[in-house]
């Protein structure tokens, strides 16, 4: 007998979608039957931060696993949204075709006689034509700052909203009016840790990060990213003071801990300079 062919991506998409219909329709899985549009959300969120945690360790086998398990998510909506009494649902397909004709649409540099030779390009043409398709649906111009979710990480959200207001030219001059900046709210949070104002030091701090996400937009970092860099930098750098103290862990003074701290820090460095003489 011939050989069958491979299933196409198409072919694998279509059995998700059809294993989901079945978990989810008589007889199926009685967790996925209770699911709601609300209690998938925390599932949604966790999934993507496990993608992202993928890519932070370049675990390519991993990542192939948590796109798969992101990918059911919208899946899993939008089987609940067919399920819906008629004329208020939609099926997979809606989103999909809704998708494609949207990156069609929004890159006619790509599809059509559109012209951006820069990234700064494709994306003032995106949101010129993202404006014109509100317009076209008769929807009253939003207030410039609405489209920036508020249901999402406070540093993305920070970095989003002041990316917005820049293109309008409200923004500092130059990188260095950002770091005043940020040097005056450091002051003004020491002047509230005085006072002792727990209140107080609350919205200093909030100043204070906001800054701090304005100097990494300067310098075309994402601030997200970079905390999540630190944050990884120090599992690694508290991991190896874990184990060198092992159960003395509790017991030990800071400055053994320091000296273990700083003990990790250079032999990150040392393997660094190695790697880069690779």
């Amino acid at each position: 007998m011939p050989d069958e062919p491979a299933p196409t991506v198409g072919d694998q998409f279509q059995r998700l979608c059809q294993i989901m219909a079945r978990l989810r329709g008589p007889g199926g899985c009685p967790w996925d039957r209770e699911q709601t549009f609300d209690t998938l959300k925390p599932y949604l969120v966790e999934e993507a931060y496990e993608v992202l945690d993928a890519i932070d360790r370049r675990d390519w086998a991993g990542l192939a696993e948590e796109l798969g398990d992101l990918i059911l998510q919208p899946v899993f909506l939008a089987q609940m949204a067919s399920e819906l009494p008629a004329g208020t649902g939609f099926h997979i397909g809606d989103a999909l075709n809704n998708i494609s004709e949207k990156l069609i649409r929004r890159h006619p540099h790509v599809f059509s006689d559109g012209k951006a030779d820069t990234a700064q390009a494709v994306t003032a043409r995106w949101d010129e034509i993202k404006q014109g398709e509100k317009a076209a649906k008769g929807l009253a111009p939003a207030a410039l700052l609405d489209g920036v979710p508020r249901a999402q990480p406070a540093l993305v959200e920070a970095q989003q909203l002041t990316a917005k207001a820049a293109k309008v030219g409200f923004d500092w001059p130059e990188a260095g009016q950002v770091v005043q900046k940020l040097e005056e709210e450091t002051a003004e949070f020491r002047d509230a840790r005085a006072v002792g104002s727990r209140d107080r030091m609350e919205d200093e701090l909030g100043d204070l990060l906001f800054v701090v996400v304005n100097l990494a937009r300067w310098h075309q970092v994402d601030a997200e990213q970079a905390l999540r860099r630190a944050n990884a930098k120090f599992r690694r750098r508290f991991g190896h003071v874990e184990r060198a103290l092992g159960p003395r862990l509790g017991e030990a003074g800071l400055d053994e801990m320091e000296g273990l701290w700083l003990e990790a820090k250079g032999l990150e460095a040392k393997r660094e300079e190695a790697s880069g003489r690779d």
